[in-house]
C-alpha cells in the first residue's frame, strides 16, 4: 500500500506542490489570513441579530447606526480579496524566479506590473454607434465601464480570484523574460538604483500593456471578457468541490498524503482555498455552500488532521502504555487548538499501519456526516473566517455568525470521530503495553 501511495499519490502531489506558481499561490493564501479574519469578524457583528433576535433592539440603536463605517473593514478585505492575492502572488512569484533562476527582477516592480495589468482588464466595454465605449448601466451598478459592489468594485472581489492567478503569472513572466533576454533599457551604473530599476521595467510594462489590449479586444469581439471566460471552468470546479464526492476526495487526498509524511492539509488546501473564500463571500450574500471559509476544522477534523481531538484525551487519560501516555500529555493542550504534530510524528501516524484506517476513516465519515447535517439545516452556512487554531465548537460558532446549533453539531462530530478512533486506540495501546511489559520482564530477569 505504501508503495502504491508513494508512486501514485505522494509523487505526483509533491511535484505539483513544487510548481513555482502553486508555491506562490500557497504563500499568498497564507499572507491574507490576517486580513480575512479581521474582515470576517466585522461581518459577524453585522449578522449577530439574525442568530440572536433578542439583540435586534440593541443593534437598532447602536451598531446599525454606524454599519457603513465598521463594515468598511469588511468591504476593504473580503470584498476586495482579489487585490491582496494579486499583490502577494506577483511578489512571491517574482521572488522565487529571482532567487532560484537568478533573474534580476525586483518583486516590487513585479507587483506594480501585475497591478497595472489587472487594472487594464477591469473596465467593461460595449459598442455604441459603431464605437467601442466604456459600458454604462446604472441599474446594474456599472458606471464608465466599472461595475460597483458593496463598498468596492465588483471585479476586486472573490469571484475574480482565478483571474488574478492568471494575470499574475503572465505579467511577472513577461517581466522576467524581458530581463533574462536583456530586452530592457539599460542605464549607466552611475544612475541611482531606484531610477535604473524604473527604466528596466519600462519595456516589460509596454509588452504587458499590448498583451492586455489584445486580450480585451479579442474577447470583446467575441462578446465576452476574461472574467466571464475564466468563470466557466472554475465555476464548474467550485460546484464539484461542494459536492459530497468532491469533499470525500479532498479528505482522502489530505490524509493519504499525511500517511506518507507529507503535509496534506497544506498542499490540498492551496488548491481549494480560493474556492472556499469565493463561496464564503457568496454565503455572506445569501448563498448556501458547504465548502466556504473553513468548514473542516470545526466539523470534520477538530484537533488536527485525522480528527484526533478525542484521541488526544484517550492517550492522556486512558492509555496503559508509557509511550502513549507521554504522547497524550504532550498533545492534550495543542489538540484543543488543532495542533497535532506530537500525534502525527510521535504516535506515530506517519507510516504506521496500526492507525491508518481510523486516521482516514474518521475525517471521511465526519465530512459525509457534516455534509448531510448542512443539507438539512443543522449546520448554518459559513460566512466568516475564524483562525484555524480556534477550538472546533467556537470556530463553528464564529464562522456561522453565531449559530449555536452549528457549535453543538461540531461537538457531535468530534464524538463520532472519537468513537471511530477508540477500538483502534485500545488495540494499539494493548499491543504497546504488552511489549513494554515483556521488555521490563526481560530486563528484570537479566538483572
Amino acid at each position: 500500500m505504501f508503495e502504491f501511495l508513494e508512486k501514485y499519490v505522494m509523487g505526483p502531489m509533491t511535484k505539483m506542490a513544487q510548481f513555482r506558481m502553486v508555491r506562490a499561490i500557497t504563500q499568498a493564501g497564507m499572507s491574507t489570513v490576517g486580513i480575512t479574519i479581521v474582515g470576517s469578524m466585522f461581518l459577524v457583528i453585522n449578522v449577530l441579530p439574525q442568530a440572536f433576535p433578542v439583540l435586534e433592539g440593541i443593534w437598532d440603536v447602536t451598531f446599525n447606526q454606524v454599519t457603513n463605517i465598521y463594515m468598511l473593514a469588511n468591504y476593504a478585505t473580503i470584498s476586495s480579496i482579489s487585490l491582496y492575492f494579486l499583490i502577494a502572488i506577483a511578489f512571491e512569484y517574482a521572488r522565487i524566479l529571482s532567487e532560484e533562476d537568478e533573474i534580476g527582477i525586483k518583486p516590487i516592480n513585479a507587483v506594480q506590473i501585475a497591478l497595472f495589468s489587472y487594472l487594464m482588464l477591469i473596465p467593461q466595454l460595449e459598442m455604441v454607434d459603431g464605437v467601442i465605449s466604456l459600458a454604462s448601466n446604472p441599474d446594474a451598478g456599472v458606471f464608465n465601464g466599472v461595475a460597483t459592489a458593496a463598498g468596492t468594485l465588483a471585479r476586486f472581489g472573490s469571484a475574480a480570484l482565478f483571474v488574478t492567478f492568471i494575470v499574475s503569472f503572465y505579467s511577472v513572466r513577461i517581466y522576467a523574460i524581458c530581463v533574462q533576454k536583456h530586452i530592457v533599457i539599460k542605464l549607466p551604473d552611475v544612475v541611482p538604483a531606484g531610477v535604473a530599476n524604473s527604466f528596466t521595467s519600462l519595456v516589460p510594462v509596454a509588452f504587458v500593456a499590448i498583451v492586455n489590449m489584445l486580450i480585451q479586444g479579442v474577447l470583446f469581439a467575441f462578446g465576452t471578457n476574461i472574467f466571464d471566460i475564466i468563470a466557466i471552468p472554475f465555476g464548474f470546479i467550485t460546484y464539484i468541490c461542494d459536492t459530497l464526492p468532491g469533499l470525500i476526495i479532498i479528505q482522502l487526498l489530505i490524509h493519504l498524503l499525511w500517511v506518507v509524511g507529507i503535509h496534506g492539509a497544506s498542499i490540498i488546501g492551496s488548491f481549494y482555498s480560493a474556492i472556499a473564500l469565493a463561496n464564503m463571500a457568496e454565503n455572506a450574500a445569501g448563498g448556501h455552500m458547504f465548502l466556504a471559509g473553513d468548514p473542516f476544522n470545526p466539523f470534520v477534523y477538530a484537533g488536527g488532521s485525522g480528527a484526533t481531538l478525542c484521541l488526544a484525551f484517550m492517550l492522556c487519560f486512558m492509555a496503559k502504555s508509557e509511550q502513549l501516555k507521554a504522547i497524550g500529555k504532550a498533545e492534550i493542550v495543542p489538540a484543543l487548538f488543532n495542533i497535532n504534530e506530537p500525534i502525527l510524528f510521535g504516535l506515530p501516524i506517519v507510516y504506521n499501519p496500526n492507525v491508518i484506517v481510523p486516521f482516514i476513516a474518521a475525517p471521511v465519515v465526519c465530512v459525509i456526516l457534516a455534509y448531510f447535517e448542512f443539507q438539512v439545516g443543522l449546520i448554518s452556512p459559513i460566512i466568516a473566517s475564524a483562525p484555524w487554531c480556534t477550538p472546533g465548537p467556537l470556530n463553528a460558532f464564529l464562522g456561522t455568525g453565531g449559530h449555536l446549533l452549528s457549535a453543538a453539531i461540531s461537538v457531535v462530530n468530534i464524538l463520532v470521530a472519537g468513537a471511530i478512533w477508540f477500538p483502534f486506540f485500545k488495540r494499539y495501546d494493548n499491543n504497546l503495553y504488552k511489549e513494554e511489559q515483556e521488555k521490563l520482564a526481560a530486563e528484570q530477569a537479566a538483572a
